[in-house]
């Protein structure tokens, strides 16, 4: 059976050495080195040829991320590795997923292309922004969801007269499933933008009142549609209103704008490595949900064991 050999870009190194803490096995030495005029160096300091390659790299900003990805899958490739799976925590532009107006980019799929042709076997990730991107690749797809680790720390609060709310009709579905684990009611806070990043208006779509919500999405950017749903579930007669978020991608003001806010907390996981702290916002980690994954898939087992759903079944 080939070798199993865990590797890290820049932009999940601490995440990584987590993982491969949790799997039991030594973080590969590997080297990525930045010229003067940006290019990326990189290379592979130890035997790979033979063995089973994951690469850990989300793909948030900067985009140098990207390359660097690309690159070290091609190096793993030449190297004659037996197989390269690409762990991806993140999957940034995972937002361009269609075209929602003439003249743009799908550059999810356009992402996907680049990770294929790169020489990647398969990939991993975790809560994809939209579903329908795992058909944008055309090697196993294995769709991680972070309910494993954030359903647990929920029921620890012990919050009576729990509500699961979704921030925007898109994630309806999202919050019913978060919603079942509890048997509790669900709401959903209806918005309109004129462009992005900002909202025009907000209606909350059922009732909160003496309620203690969970708004649950895929993600938070610049928290401007958290901390505005926040305000007027409060305004509603809600007790008290956290965020569940797997990934923090936290640009622009979004940290002066979740310490200012309504939100007795944020709870986001580790995918993407957080710029400052916050007194406001908690992080769970996904290391052993990965390195799980990892296993299975080394094993050739079941992935879908580690989804809450079989838990309950």
């Amino acid at each position: 059976m080939p070798t199993i050999k865990i590797f890290s870009g820049k932009a999940s190194l601490e995440l990584a050495k987590k993982i491969s803490n949790s799997y039991g096995k030594e973080l590969g030495n590997c080297t990525s080195t930045t010229f003067n005029d940006g290019e990326i160096n990189f290379s592979y300091d130890e035997n790979i040829r033979g063995c089973d390659v994951f690469i850990i790299q989300a793909t948030h900003s900067p985009a140098e991320y990207i390359v660097e990805l690309l690159i070290m899958i091609d190096a793993a490739k030449r190297a004659s590795s037996a197989s390269i799976t690409v762990v991806v925590p993140y999957y940034g532009y995972a937002r361009q997923d269609r075209k929602a107006r003439p003249r743009v980019s799908v550059v999810s799929k356009l992402l996907a292309n680049l990770i294929q042709a790169s020489g990647a076997s398969r990939i991993l990730t975790c809560d994809l922004h939209a579903g329908q991107i795992q058909g944008f690749f055309d090697i196993p797809l294995d769709h991680l969801d972070a309910s494993a680790i954030f359903v647990p720390h929920i029921r620890k609060l012990k919050l009576e007269n729990l509500i699961i709310a979704s921030p925007d009709v898109g994630g309806s579905a999202r919050a019913r499933e978060y919603a079942k684990h509890f048997n509790a009611d669900i709401v959903i806070c209806d918005k309109h933008r004129e462009r992005a990043n900002e909202i025009t208006s907000m209606q909350v779509i059922g009732n909160v009142e003496n309620g203690n919500v969970i708004l649950v999405d895929d993600m938070i950017d610049t928290a401007g549609t958290i901390c505005k749903a926040s305000t007027i579930l409060l305004e509603k007669g809600a007790k008290s209103v956290r965020a569940v978020c797997t990934h923090g991608v936290l640009s622009g003001e979004a940290y002066e704008n979740i310490e200012s806010s309504n939100l007795h907390e944020v709870i986001i996981s580790d995918t993407i490595p957080m710029k400052k702290e916050s007194s406001r916002i908690k992080v769970l980690t996904t290391a052993n949900l990965f390195a799980m994954a990892i296993r299975r898939i080394k094993d050739n087992e079941s992935i879908s064991t580690l989804f809450l759903d079989n838990e309950n079944q």
